[in-house]
């Protein structure tokens, strides 16, 4: 891509200092740290008031900590990981509750369920391996709720979940403003950016309006360097066929036209509306529409062995990624009951394609689909890639109702209902096959398919498959206060039922070559290997209970014991008979996981409010834990999902806030982890040794930020702030052949700033040291490759606000 031109003041950039907890200017007009409000119950209340293991952080630190996209709000969480390969890409973990991520060319057709739930506001928008990466603009808190919060918030919720709180319209306030600003990247491109946002009083009392409109250009600082590719005669011997001549030509890809320096630029566009009507004095009315489309090229990971920050790509990787989210939500009055009913509907479509060369030196039947079967041996054009589609439907409901907080009995409960469908059509592309005979590739007919289409020359393989959910569940809480303001006791619990399919076709292009292998034409996964038309059904229920007390209004500890749990599905591979009489054939469907999870918190108020400090220590038992594995050689159709082993995690966690002075504020928080494998129970795949660590999760994690605030002639508001990030080493897989050691690090953020009335200036480091941090080691192209943070940026942002 060629690199910007002109330096554009009025841009947003990311400069991620993110603290849990709490703002940047963390004091109030009385000398304390501000109070931070939370819904983790379904009922508004202080974050120090609740029961319940949440991180927050307000509107003011997002905005003053340069908070954006997904990796900007995560990484700085010390008890949250990820694991991903760009923008639109990545898999959340919590409390070190972790597997490898599936591929995202798989993620539609075989990824389970992930076990932390992505909301938007009151929607749930958890996708299988792909993150719905909303950018953090005109966000009113973002909250993290660790452990299971399976009883309020549903089946995804089983190690935790993360909700994005949109700032809503405001009665009889006029609002306004904008930020931009355009950094550096070292070794990359310029990035750029501009968000701004409106509120507008329609009716005194009765109507508002908001809106906020953003477009972010983050520059690539990856380089796809040139390269060429061949076979690996080792691989793909050229005495692979009886009776052909033992020398065999091998003809290799270039991506001469494909190499770029810094190819790895994105986008965040987007737009959200919103209308609240005051109804009455009991109901009001709020209706929301959230657009936004993100764009990428290039791959956000690099190739150790061909350089630093450096690749070699032979198929164009490139990514569109749009989604719109229609929500409203009713809230009033009914007696004594407050009501809330509230619903949405999410439609995203994504368009991916990625080079998938690598698989050439991996896959048991490469020389069938690359080589030629004549007296004359050649192995043609090896390149290939992967171009898929997927469509994402999401209709919810979710009608609650709440007794009065005041009362000695309170309860919170409601029905949930949920409606998902995941269309995906992934091509799966080899070159090769169109110079070698390959016939036409079609969809089996009497599948129910979404294309029915022949698909273009060079499709060697393709899924035309449709996943849909329908769950529809029941849920409350019950508190009794044994003593009054002082002893509380907890009950919860969540019916669930539900029911998925799985249909549609996979599908094989059939070659010229007698022999070589079976040309079975594909399956039909109403009809083959075990699988029908008939749905998977399950129900069950989960259970919690918590006590809490609180000595003081400064201090309260609680006790939680709850239960989580994620839906099982099926193995779009089982039921064929295993190629290797070592492994067993994989079963059909897989079930659900499990979670016991028992802990202990403090959340404490201390020296007249300037200092806060909460806490937890947690014991959980993970049990048929649900493990994706990708097999070309030994069973079924390559990829596939296990009920395969239990785990124990014990761990603890918190942060600290602390007003040193009227003029510094000083935050830290950690976690610590011990992980550890219990139970292999796995078939057909193959484990990292019982007592290993979980994958992707840090043993120890920290960050710790300080800010400090001056007045400058009177007129002018200067700050300057640090922060350090630091984590030790992990491991990539639970996979043994795919297990990487990931190093540990420490990065660190720095800014300086100016306001006046109400304009504001910051320059920005990110990255000051310009570290590599290994955050996700894999191989899902075939290749290993490491995800690593943005190199060194430096930037200046410009804000107003009316």
């Amino acid at each position: 891509m060629t690199k910007s031109k002109a330096l554009k003041l009025a841009l947003m950039a990311s400069a991620p200092m993110l603290t849990v907890g709490h703002s940047a200017s963390a004091a109030d007009d009385s000398g304390v740290l501000e109070e931070i409000v939370v819904t983790a119950t379904k009922r508004t209340a202080s974050m120090q008031d609740v029961a319940v293991a949440v991180q927050a952080m307000s509107g003011t630190a997002i905005k003053q900590q340069n908070i954006g996209n997904f990796d900007d709000y995560i990484r700085f969480l010390p008890n949250v990981s990820s694991g991903g390969r760009g923008p639109g890409q990545s898999t959340v973990f919590i409390r070190g509750m972790a597997v490898q991520p599936i591929t995202v060319m798989l993620s539609g057709a075989q990824g389970t369920t992930p076990n932390v739930a992505m909301y938007l506001d009151e929607q749930p928008v958890t996708a299988p391996g792909r993150n719905l990466d909303v950018y953090a603009a005109d966000m009113e808190r973002i909250e993290v709720l660790a452990g299971p919060q399976g009883t309020l918030f549903g089946a995804s919720s089983q190690a935790g979940t993360i909700r994005l709180i949109t700032k809503k319209p405001v009665l009889n306030e006029f609002q306004a403003g904008f930020n931009g600003s355009a950094s550096f990247t070292r070794h990359g491109e310029m990035s750029e950016g501009l968000e701004g946002y409106i509120n507008v009083p329609v009716v005194d009392d009765k109507l508002a309006m908001r809106a906020v409109v953003y477009s972010i250009n983050k520059g690539g600082y990856i380089d796809n360097v040139p390269g060429t590719f061949t076979l690996d005669p080792a691989v793909n011997p050229d005495s692979a066929v009886a009776g052909l001549p033992a020398d065999t030509t091998y003809e290799a890809a270039s991506n001469v036209d494909l190499a770029e320096e810094d190819f790895n630029d994105s986008y965040y566009r987007g737009v959200r509306i919103g209308a609240k009507l005051q109804i009455n004095e009991d109901w009001s009315l709020l209706a929301q529409h959230t657009q936004q489309d993100l764009g990428a090229d290039g791959v956000f990971d690099y190739d150790p062995e061909v350089g630093d920050l450096q690749v070699e790509r032979y198929f164009p990787d490139e990514l569109e990624d749009s989604f719109g989210l229609t929500t409203w939500t009713l809230e009033g009055r009914l007696a004594m009951l407050d009501v809330v009913y509230t619903g949405g509907y999410l439609d995203r479509d994504v368009t991916q394609s990625i080079d998938y060369t690598g698989y050439n030196n991996t896959g048991a039947f490469i020389a069938y689909y690359t080589c030629s079967y004549d007296a004359v041996r050649a192995c043609l054009d090896p390149t290939k890639g992967f171009k898929g589609r997927q469509y994402h439907k999401r209709f919810t409901q979710e009608l609650r109702f709440a007794t009065p907080e005041e009362n000695r009995i309170r309860a919170v409960g409601g029905v949930f209902y949920d409606d998902v469908e995941i269309k995906s059509l992934d091509d799966f592309v080899y070159e090769a096959t169109q110079y070698l005979g390959f016939a036409p590739n079609a969809p089996i007919p009497t599948a129910n398919n979404i294309d029915p289409s022949t698909r273009p020359a060079g499709v060697a393989f393709f899924n035309d498959i449709t996943r849909s959910e329908e769950q529809i569940a029941f849920f409350g809480e019950v508190a009794f206060d044994i003593v009054p303001d002082r002893l509380t006791l907890t009950g919860g619990a969540r019916y669930y039922d539900i029911s998925e399919d799985f249909t549609g076709s996979s599908n094989f292009a059939a070659g010229p070559f007698a022999g070589s292998v079976d040309n079975d034409a594909g399956r039909d996964y109403d009809t083959s290997g075990g699988h029908t038309d008939e749905p998977l059904k399950a129900d069950d229920v989960i259970f919690k209970l918590n006590l809490s007390y609180t000595p003081t209004q400064d201090l309260l500890f609680y006790a939680t014991w709850s239960q989580g749990y994620r839906p099982g599905g099926f193995n779009r591979g089982g039921g064929i008979p295993s190629a290797n009489p070592d492994f067993p054939t994989v079963g059909v469907t897989y079930g659900t996981d499990n979670v016991e999870n028992y802990e202990l918190g403090w959340k404490t108020t201390l020296f007249d409010g300037r200092v806060r400090f909460n806490g937890n220590a947690y014991y959980i038992d993970w049990t048929d834990m649900q493990i994706s594995r990708f097999d070309p050689q030994n069973v079924s159709i390559l990829t596939f999902i296990e009920n395969s082993a239990d785990a124990r995690i014990k761990g603890i966690e918190g942060d600290i806030s602390w007003l040193a002075t009227d003029n510094l504020t000083v935050f830290g928080a950690f976690s610590y982890n011990h992980t550890e494998l219990k139970a292999a129970k796995a078939e057909a795949i193959e484990l990292a040794p019982v007592g290993s660590s979980l994958p992707l999760t840090p043993k120890f994690q920290a960050n710790l930020r300080a800010r400090y605030e001056w007045i400058v002639n009177s007129d002018y508001d200067a700050y300057v702030q640090g922060s350090l990030q630091l984590a030790t080493h992990s491991y990539s897989s639970l996979i043994a052949a795919d297990r990487e050691r990931q190093g540990g690090y420490a990065t660190s953020d720095w800014a300086i700033g100016v306001k006046k009335d109400r304009w504001g200036a910051e320059l920005f480091i990110q990255n000051i040291w310009d570290e590599r941090p290994e955050l996700y080691i894999n191989q899902q192209d075939d290749i290993l490759r490491v995800t690593t943070a943005r190199p060194r940026t430096i930037g200046l942002k410009v804000t107003y606000d009316y």
